[in-house]
Order: C-alpha cells, then structure tokens, then sequence
C-alpha cells in the first residue's frame, strides 16, 4: 500500500455477497477470529487486505487423478 493510502473496509454484507455466503457466515467467521474485523458502532468492516489473507489461507489446489 502507498504511503497516505488508506485501507480500504467493506461491510459485512459485502463480504457476504463476494464470498457467496450468508451474513450469518461471516458474522461466525469475526466472531471465531478467522477473518479480522473492525467493530464501528454497531456493525463491522473488514478490511480488503484481511479478506484477501483470508482467501489466500483457505486455497486448495485440485488434484488430478492422471
């Protein structure tokens, strides 16, 4: 990230919504502490970076059979 550059945040049901899962989901996934989050007022943001560490942890390479 460049220097001045703020992260940027999504809400939960943009996470939700990219991801094709319920909020409820990502909802247990703050809760668990698997996806970080920032709690403002009522509601959360995660940050693109931290969904995007958690994606990148959680890829499986197929394997071929051949």
């Amino acid at each position: 990230m460049n220097e001045g550059q703020r992260p940027r945040y999504l809400t939960v049901a943009e996470v939700a919504q990219d991801m094709r899962v319920s909020t409820m989901t990502v909802y247990r996934l703050i809760k668990s502490g698997e996806l970080g989050a920032v709690r403002v007022g009522k509601s959360y943001r995660i940050r693109v970076a931290d969904l995007d560490t958690f994606l990148d942890s959680r890829y499986v390479e197929s394997e071929t059979g051949s």
